[in-house]
């Protein structure tokens, strides 16, 4: 148990980061960043979203400062990428219902679908397979379901044939870029960073595959993985946040 000084100079820390994390930015300057993943079984391939998150969280300097947040149900840690604020979010609810964790953070943080990155596992493409889309359905994942229902994100976006990016720390990626028409609307549509899990060859094992560990092969690809998805996720932020706010066109945001 933390002595009684301790817990108060944590206790003011968290009101100060609160106040401060809630103050009113413009749009383009504050990001939340969902890892999914399942609560108390870290080091699963359905937590990958999680692990990317965590070192996330490195590279912006709060490791340490994670809190937890009981309106939202989830532990938040807030970091700053140039003059960007990055809100990051691991919930404290099953993968099944992360989504009410989610849609209550961006409320709190006063965030749209669009200005919220979804990380998450993805079977259908093969282990260090990277991909960065926008919209998009669930494919069968109930996280990603849970997310999209409750933020009422677009799931059916016309998809422009993927661009290459290569980011500032050289990290190689595929960005699906979507035609969202006319400004009539704001285009509500979730970034989502796809990391690849591999599916197995007989379907009954889907399951034991997805809430298993990494093998030991696997865990030697981990560290390369994260570091390259992080790299994706900064380089694309920081992207937005450098350009004006979003239009009809995200293609415009990105680095040539």
């Amino acid at each position: 148990m933390l002595p009684v000084g301790c817990l108060r100079a944590a206790l003011r820390l968290s009101r100060a980061m609160s106040v401060l994390s809630l103050e009113p930015r413009p749009a383009g300057k504050r990001w939340l960043v969902v890892g999914l993943g399942n609560p108390g079984l870290p080091g699963t391939r359905h937590s990958v979203g999680m692990a990317v998150l965590g070192h996330l969280a490195r590279r912006l300097g709060v490791e340490d400062t994670w809190a937890r947040d009981r309106h939202c149900a989830a532990d938040l840690a807030v970091g700053l990428l140039e003059d960007a604020q990055v809100v990051l979010l691991r919930s404290r609810r099953l993968m099944n219902a992360s989504g009410r964790s989610v849609s209550r953070a961006a409320e709190l943080f006063g965030l749209a679908a669009e200005e919220v990155y979804l990380v998450h596992d993805e079977l259908d493409k093969p282990l260090g397979k990277l991909a960065l889309k926008l919209g998009g359905s669930s494919r069968g994942h109930k996280g990603v379901r849970s997310c999209i229902s409750c933020l009422n994100s677009r799931v059916s976006l016309p998809l422009r044939p993927a661009l290459g990016l290569v980011g500032q720390h050289g990290a190689a990626c595929t960005v699906h870029q979507s035609s969202l028409g006319p400004p009539l609307a704001p285009p509500q549509a979730m970034p989502r960073l796809r990391i690849g899990i591999g599916r197995p060859t007989h379907p009954d094992t889907v399951q034991a595959h997805v809430l298993g560990s990494f093998s030991a092969a696997e865990q030697e690809l981990l560290p390369l993985l994260l570091e390259r998805a992080t790299d994706m996720l900064l380089d694309h932020i920081r992207a937005r946040s450098q350009q004006p706010p979003l239009g009809p066109d995200l293609s415009e945001l990105l680095p040539p």
